[in-house]
C-alpha cells in the first residue's frame, strides 16, 4: 500500500470558461449559458465521500458569487476552500492592477462565504511563467501563503519548464506547488491531471504517479475539472478542432478513472500535504 499521501485538487469552473474555448465565447455570454457545475460538484463530493478523501477545492469568483451554497458544501464537506480568481483570466494577459483585483476580490468573497481565511490560490490556466513573476508577490500581499499556479511543462498554453518540480519558496511568506511532472529521459512530462489524464492510459498515470511516489519520496498533486465528468455538457461547435480534441477527450471514462485513482492512492487537501510540512520552511 503506497504510504505517501498525495494531494487532490478540482479547478471549479463550468465548461463555457475554460481557455480552450475563450476566443469563441465571450465573458459577457456566460450568463447565457446553462450552468452544470453544481450537479458536476454534487457527483465529486459523493465519489469523494465514498473513498474518504478530503480535497482542496480552487473556486472561481464568478461560480462563488452565484451558486454561495455550492461553497458552503464543499467547506461542510471539510474540504479546502482556495481561489481559482474571479474571472478565469490568464495572468499573462492581465497587469498588475488587474491581477491585483481579481485574485483579492475571489478571496474575499470566498472568506465572507465560509467564515474561514483562503490560504491557497491557483492561476486560471496555469498562467505564472518566467514573463510574470511579479504575480507571486501580489499573491503575497493578498494574504494567501500558497499559490499552485506553474505548470513545469511545455505548452502552447501555459508552461514554465524550469521552473522547480517540486514545492519550493518563491517568497518569503509565499509557497509555489507545482502541478506534477514526471522527469524522465531529460524532461519534464506532465502527470497532474487534466486532459493528460484523459489522454493518456490510466495504467500509465498510476505507474507515474507511484515512480515519483517510490523513487523521489514526493507527494504528488494532481488536479481536473467538475465539466470533465460531464458528458451531457453542451458542445461548442463553433471552437477549433485542437479546442474541441482537448477538452472532450475520453471524456467519458473520465469518472471511471478518477474512482479508480482514488482507491489506488492516499489522498488529501493540498494544505495538510504540503502546508503542514513545510511550514516555516521560507
Amino acid at each position: 500500500m503506497n504510504k505517501i499521501t498525495n494531494a487532490m485538487s478540482v479547478d471549479v469552473e463550468d465548461y463555457f470558461q475554460v481557455s480552450a474555448f475563450e476566443s469563441c465565447i465571450s465573458r459577457d455570454d456566460w450568463e447565457n449559458f446553462p450552468v452544470r457545475v453544481e450537479q458536476n460538484i454534487a457527483r465529486i463530493l459523493a465519489l469523494f465521500k465514498q473513498h474518504r478523501v478530503k480535497a482542496t477545492f480552487f473556486i472561481l469568483g464568478w461560480i462563488a458569487e452565484r451558486y454561495p451554497q455550492l461553497v458552503r458544501d464543499i467547506a461542510d464537506a471539510g474540504h479546502e476552500v482556495a481561489s481559482h480568481g474571479y474571472l478565469h483570466q490568464r495572468a499573462t494577459l492581465q497587469t498588475n492592477t488587474e491581477f491585483r483585483q481579481d485574485i483579492r476580490s475571489a478571496k474575499q468573497l470566498l472568506e465572507d462565504l465560509t467564515g474561514a481565511q483562503v490560504t491557497g490560490y491557483r492561476a486560471p490556466s496555469y498562467s505564472i511563467n518566467q514573463s510574470n513573476l511579479w504575480a507571486h508577490d501580489e499573491i503575497e500581499q493578498a494574504g494567501y501563503l500558497y499559490s499552485s499556479s506553474i505548470y513545469p511543462v511545455k505548452h502552447d498554453l501555459y508552461g514554465f519548464p524550469s521552473a522547480p518540480r517540486h514545492i519550493f519558496s518563491c517568497r518569503e511568506n509565499l509557497q509555489e506547488i507545482p502541478v506534477s511532472t514526471l522527469n524522465l529521459l531529460g524532461r519534464n512530462w506532465p502527470i497532474g491531471g487534466g486532459g493528460y489524464f484523459r489522454f493518456y492510459p490510466y495504467s500509465l498515470s498510476r505507474w507515474a504517479i507511484n515512480r515519483v511516489n517510490s523513487l523521489e519520496g514526493k507527494p504528488v498533486i494532481f488536479y481536473f475539472h467538475p465539466w470533465e465528468i460531464d458528458t451531457q455538457q453542451p458542445r461548442q461547435t463553433q471552437a477549433g478542432l485542437k479546442s474541441k480534441f482537448r477538452h472532450y477527450l475520453n471524456m467519458d471514462k473520465m469518472h471511471g478513472r478518477l474512482d479508480e485513482l482514488l482507491g489506488d492512492f492516499s489522498w488529501g487537501r493540498v494544505d495538510q500535504v504540503f502546508m503542514n510540512k513545510h511550514k516555516g520552511d521560507a
